[in-house]
């Protein structure tokens, strides 16, 4: 199992003031996806069975899940609309009875993210070039799958070329992690009021799914 620690992404020096708490941390696996084996489609059923009506209601009030909420509205986003990853998970507990498995990458992820309430995403890292970090979009540039282009400004995660996915939402085409894939980057997105610990704890419990 890697025990590397996460390293550090960077932050455009022009969010660092106005985004104060934001940062990226990310580590990366030699490994793909794939599909997810039995144990690992048995913790999610047993996760399912952890959440309530009541308890979704309520994770909004906790205080990871209530930072981001407070930063998606600082940056123009409505959680109630547009939702933070663990309330988006939960949700879709909620209507469809349970988390759904989807790929040995996508249940760990939701496994992670659940029990920690961080943002995680994931990126094909041979398809990442050089560290990653968050910046504004520049203007008139486009995420690659997406037509047109993007609002100048628009907070990105991105790679020393180009965008890799907006900062919560759509990843670039081609730079998610498919079945070609041999090597994964998992990043955590940690915003002010998300202690440190919480965020290595959610980039390990992710690895350790991947690796078990």
């Amino acid at each position: 199992m890697s025990d590397a620690p996460p390293e550090a992404g960077w932050v455009a020096e022009e969010l660092q003031e106005e985004l104060a708490g934001l940062a990226l941390r990310y580590v990366t696996l030699e490994s793909g996806s794939g599909r997810s084996p039995r144990e690992m489609r048995q913790r999610l059923a047993t996760l399912s069975s952890r959440f309530s009506g009541a308890q979704a209601i309520n994770l909004r009030h906790q205080p990871i899940p209530w930072a981001y909420r407070v930063f998606f509205r600082h940056i123009g986003l409505d959680p109630d609309h547009q939702r933070t990853p663990v309330e988006e998970l939960v949700l879709e507990r909620m209507q469809k009875g349970g988390f759904q498995s989807k790929s040995l990458l996508d249940d760990a992820l939701t496994m992670a993210i659940v029990d920690s309430g961080v943002a995680l995403r994931a990126f094909d890292a041979d398809k990442v070039s050089g560290r990653p970090g968050i910046r504004p979009s520049y203007e008139g540039e486009p995420l690659e799958g997406r037509p047109g282009e993007l609002p100048g400004g628009t907070l990105v995660i991105a790679d020393e070329e180009r965008p890799l996915g907006l900062l919560f939402g759509a990843t670039a085409a081609g730079r998610g992690v498919d079945r070609d894939s041999t090597r994964t980057m998992i990043c955590a997105i940690q915003v002010a009021g998300v202690p440190d610990i919480a965020v290595e704890e959610a980039i390990w419990l992710a690895v350790q799914a991947i690796e078990a």
